[in-house]
Order: C-alpha cells, then structure tokens, then sequence
C-alpha cells in the first residue's frame, strides 16, 4: 500500500485545503465531553496551517439523517478547537446545501464561496455538520463536486470514517488530488504491522457482542495468528450452539455455524468459566464450564462475564505476546461486578504494550475501558475507528483508503 500523504505536498503556502476528520464527539449543554478525537487530527492540523495553507475542516456529528438539528451542530466542537489551537476558528454555514430549495442554495453557495475566498493563509475554518445534506451518506446529488470546487486539495484524516463512501470520504477525492493526513498514516501503518508481518507470538483478544463483526476479523487473522482468545457475545453463541443451555445470554443465532467453524480451531482459546447473573448486578454466580453440554444459566440469568480461572488463562498468552490486537469487551463491563474480566484484559494488554509487544487495541468499549484504568498511555496505537479498523483487520478494502492510495 503506497499512500499519498500530505507531507509529499510542496508549496501549499496559499492553498486551500479541505480536510474530513472525525470530530463526531459527545455534545452536552453546547459542551464537548470527550476531545480525544480533535486531540488526534491536531498534527494535521498544525502542519498545514504552520505550511500556510488555508484549511477548511469538515465532520459529521450524530445521525441528523439530512435534515438540520440543532442540537448537532458543530459549534461547540468550532469553540472548543479554538481553545486547543489557541487561535478562533471561523464557522462557515452552509445550511444543508445543497439540498435546500434552489434559491436558498444559490444565496449560500455564494457566501461560502466568498467566505473561503476571504480566508488568510493559515487560517483553519470548519464547515457546519457535513450529514445535514441527504446528498453525503450516499454521495449522491453534486455535494461532493461543490465541495470540491471550493479547494485545491483534499485530506483524509479521519481513519474512523474510512470505510464510508460518502461524499466527504471518496466523493471529493474523484475531482480534486486526494491525500492522507498525518492521524490516518499513523493508523494504517500501525495496523499493517498487524495484518503484514507482526512479530511472533501474535494473540489477538476478541470480544464484544456485534457477532458479525468480529467473524471476518478472525477469519482474516486466524492463520496469521499464534492464538485468537475469544469471549462475550461471540462465546455465547458458541455455548448455544455447541447445545449448552445459555439462559437469557446474548446470542446471535444467524452465526451459529460460522463461530462454531471458526472456533474449533486449536489457536482459538475458549474461557473455562465464567460469571452469571441478573443484568442488575445483585444476583451472580461463577459456573465451571464442563466440556459436556451442560446448564450454565436460568433462565433469569444471563453470561456477563468470563469468570476468574479464565482470566488466569488468557493471562498466559498475553504475557507471551510480541504483537496483541484487542476489540470488544469480554462482558457487561457497565455494570459492576462484571467488569473484572474486561478491565483485567485492559491491565494485561497495556502492561505487555510499548516494548514487550506492540500492542493495537480499537472500538468504543475497549478504549472506555483501558480508559477506566488509566492505562491508555501504555498502548502502541488506539485506533480512533472501531468499525473501520474491524474492516481493515478483515482484509477489505477500504474507499476511503482507496482514495488517497497511489494508483
């Protein structure tokens, strides 16, 4: 994979550059909770507005579905990356052009475009949330030309949205040269040690209850892999299917096949026993897991955890590691006390990473709970893309990458 990327660029000084990241924060009384996200794309930010370029940012937040919601404008996001930055970021409107009626969007066309036109170089603008046009899901309609038409370059830089094809994501690349920022280089080259030639041994831990998912990242990985150690959802329907009574487990019946041919493998390591309980926490046992078919749960009672002699288990193979992927929590980790088994996983693969091994880990939950133990600074690369990085670990190709990849 030879990536186009912005360092290659030569005189940018004057240029108007149009850079996707993926600023899609939480957002709490026009307050951003969380700006892990904004902290990520900041290199590539400072390295193209300190190239004097004029940089124009571009996100989504939520799920507006193409029509303007309050609540999910990007505001509070313009305030708080001016306070990272240390210098104001300008907001453009643009309503939801340009899929508002045509007079409207004409007016707005032209004030962006004299908007952009105005900008000094380096200077950094963000546009209002790009998903309030129905034209970007889809990339569908002339949103991706008319965004196109406002630069001279364009930049990837949200390895989270890599996998779209949207107008944002590939739309914009198809008629102005396309480049990766620096966030989404470190990614890719971060995870191609995972899926080219990582060091031996190489454990991958998997959980989570997204079923499929997680299939096609085993089946991608299982051969390149010393172990793949498996728990929550994707344990549960092996359980079920393997013919033991699961109670009121999470299950995912339409891949009761795939995860028994996939986990029959002898790389694949299986917890020997786990917690159960009420989803409320007050009631819970922990149930050796016999190799008979046997009764692991009522059926008030639910699997929520990998129980302590599991724990121990994959222990060992984490310790070994030299490369450690990791995604998906090993169990309701929300609700105490079955959050042991998913925060030990998090101490284990953190205290391995950044020398022992190289350690990956991705995905909401798993990086909520490496943060639950303050040990995210111990990792080698979090991805900022769960779904995306599930989708490179599985061997697709991703249109995003595709578009800022040397033809």
């Amino acid at each position: 994979m030879h990536l186009k990327t912005i360092k290659q660029l030569r005189n940018l000084s004057g240029k108007t550059v149009l850079v996707r990241v993926d600023f899609n924060v939480p957002i709490k009384r026009k307050k951003v909770l969380d700006n892990t996200r904004l902290l990520a794309s900041l290199p590539t930010i400072k390295y193209l507005t300190e190239k004097k370029a004029k940089v124009i940012l571009i996100t989504h937040v939520g799920r507006p579905a193409g029509k303007v919601v309050a609540s999910l404008k990007v505001n509070p996001i313009v305030e708080e990356l001016s306070g990272l930055l240390k210098k104001k970021i300008k907001k453009l409107e643009t309503g939801s052009w340009p899929s508002s009626a045509k007079a409207t969007a004409d007016k707005m066309r032209l004030k962006l475009l004299k908007d952009v036109e105005g900008l000094k170089p380096g200077q950094v603008a963000m546009m209002e949330n790009i998903r309030f046009s129905s034209d970007e899901k889809n990339n569908t309609g002339t949103l991706s030309q008319e965004l196109a038409n406002l630069v001279d370059y364009f930049v990837l830089d949200g390895f989270a949205v890599a996998h779209r094809d949207s107008a944002s994501v590939t739309g914009v690349a198809e008629y102005v040269p396309a480049y990766a920022g620096l966030l989404l280089e470190s990614e890719i080259k971060g995870l191609s040690k995972v899926t080219t030639k990582p060091k031996k041994p190489f454990v991958v831990v998997i959980g989570g209850i997204k079923t499929e998912t997680k299939i096609p990242v085993i089946k991608n990985l299982l051969p390149k892999t010393d172990n793949v150690l498996v728990s929550g959802g994707i344990f549960n329907t092996y359980l079920k299917a393997k013919g033991y009574k699961v109670g009121a487990s999470l299950v995912d019946k339409n891949y009761e096949k795939e995860v028994l041919k996939y986990c029959k493998s002898r790389k694949v390591i299986l917890p020997t026993d786990v917690i159960v309980g009420t989803m409320d926490g007050k009631h819970f046992r922990p149930v050796k897991l016999l190799k008979k078919p046997h009764q692991v749960c009522k059926k008030n009672e639910a699997i929520l955890d990998m129980g302590p002699e599991t724990i121990h288990l994959f222990a060992k193979y984490i310790k070994k590691a030299q490369t450690l992927v990791w995604n998906g929590a090993m169990g309701y980790f929300e609700q105490k006390p079955y959050d042991i088994g998913t925060l030990s996983i998090a101490r284990l693969v953190a205290s391995r990473s950044k020398g022992k091994a190289f350690g990956v880990i991705g995905g909401g939950e798993t990086l909520q709970s490496m943060d639950l133990v303050g040990m995210s600074e111990h990792v080698d690369l979090i991805s900022t893309g769960g779904g995306a990085m599930l989708e490179f670990l599985s061997g697709k190709e991703l249109p995003g990458i595709k578009a800022v990849t040397k033809k």
